[in-house]
């Protein structure tokens, strides 16, 4: 088969389950291309996209300026490692750094690395800064987070299907349950050996749990009186996505270190970062930590034209607006549907909660007939719905699609 031949959305399902690893469960559906917040699958037919590549696609599919400025840099300069200083590193990590209001910014490729970045981060503060004893310093996390992949963030899920069978796990982490912030004072208050709490704004992948108003902040408060650093994993919630340029900017929250990745490239290229102030990031030394990709060139220019379009076109103020009117028609529609149960979210980042169990296929096959009519969305936790469509997306547009979503439904 010739790699420019044209395939059939069968053939290109049965290459990658011949020949890929079946570590995903994709809705059959076969892309091949991308405007805006529409895509189109290799027959020909137009979806909108209520995904966005699991917020990663901010920006709109293959918008003009970070394209091309990812072209240009690409026949310029693509790689240089981190052996040598570059001319657009030092300018993406001014333009990011002033942007969130940070002292520094450590570059990096996807958000599992990121994370595992603001982790060792927060560790060799907790020994250098704070003082504890070397090995014993520990992390709290939440139960039903989702950080990645890795080992070492596996090590503190609570999701069997993550963690079974590839321990030994990694050490240093206590899990508490999200939204409890007495929770959270208890562990401070009887362990002087913690370094950081590390959570998620909104709880994506547990099905767009938005926690108690004043969370965030109360949270923020406790840990600065225990002097504990508040790491906010905004790879999914950050870039505009709920209505704010970041999840924690509803609370006036500013993290000691502030996780990035997805839309900070548009979905066009593996860009993510970890912000901090000098007084914490000045504690990473060379050797300490790197990446042969990380803060490479086109990242660089991909990265200032993702977030100046996010700027420019006032991204967070269109997720705001649409947002309300989403979560508003479709809650209207939810008080006379016996099958949804409820809908939830902040800005663009939403859901829909199906009124099965967890273990059904409701939600399943609800968005495979939201394919057949047009609109492409994915479950999450079995009877849940993530609702992400690209931030570009216009009110018209948006009423189109729930139109979609609540005629879908209803043939149930």
């Amino acid at each position: 088969m010739a790699v420019l031949e044209q395939l059939t959305s069968q053939q290109a399902i049965d290459l990658e389950n011949k020949y890929g690893a079946h570590n995903y469960h994709p809705l059959p559906v076969v892309l091949n291309k991308g405007e805006g917040v529409f895509v189109w699958d290799v027959e020909g037919k137009k979806y909108y996209d209520f995904l966005s590549a699991y917020s990663a696609v901010n920006q709109g599919h293959c918008h003009p300026k970070i394209v091309n400025a990812m072209v240009q840099q690409a026949q310029t300069l693509t790689l240089t490692s981190r052996a040598f200083y570059n001319d657009m590193l030092g300018k993406y990590e001014k333009f990011a750094s002033e942007i969130f209001g940070f002292d520094k910014l450590l570059p990096m490729n996807t958000g599992a690395e990121a994370v595992e970045t603001a982790l060792k981060i927060c560790r060799k503060w907790a020994y250098e800064v704070k003082g504890i004893d070397e090995n014993e310093a520990e992390i709290i996390v939440c139960l039903n987070n989702f950080h990645g992949r890795t080992t070492t963030i596996i090590s503190f899920s609570n999701d069997p299907v993550a963690r079974k069978n590839f321990g030994p796990f990694t050490n240093g982490f206590i899990k508490i349950e999200y939204d409890n912030l007495k929770a959270l004072e208890e562990v401070l208050s009887k362990n002087k050996n913690i370094a950081g709490f590390l959570v998620e704004p909104i709880q994506g992948e547990a099905g767009v749990y938005v926690p108690s108003e004043g969370y965030l902040a109360a949270a923020k408060a406790l840990c600065e009186k225990h002097n504990v650093l508040f790491i906010a994993d905004e790879v999914q919630t950050g870039i505009a996505r709920t209505g704010k340029l970041l999840a924690v900017d509803h609370e006036n929250v500013t993290p000691d270190i502030l996780i990035l990745g997805k839309a900070l490239s548009g979905g066009a290229y593996p860009v993510s970062g970890v912000l901090a102030n000098n007084d914490i990031m000045n504690v990473i030394k060379p050797g300490n930590h790197g990446s042969t990709f990380g803060g490479n060139p086109i990242a660089a220019a991909v990265a200032i034209a993702a977030l100046e379009v996010v700027r420019d076109e006032k991204l967070a103020d269109n997720a705001e607006r649409l947002g309300k009117i989403f979560r508003k028609e479709l809650n209207t529609f939810a008080q006379e549907n016996d099958l949804v149960t409820l809908v939830r979210g902040k800005g663009l980042l939403n859901a829909v909660l199906i009124n099965d169990t967890e273990d059904s296929d409701t939600a399943w096959n609800t968005c495979l007939k939201l394919r057949d009519n047009g609109l492409l969305a994915k479950p999450t936790h079995g009877n849940i719905i993530r609702f992400a469509p690209p931030l570009v997306m216009n009110e018209e547009q948006l009423m189109d699609c729930i139109s979609i979503i609540k005629k879908t439904i209803l043939a149930f």
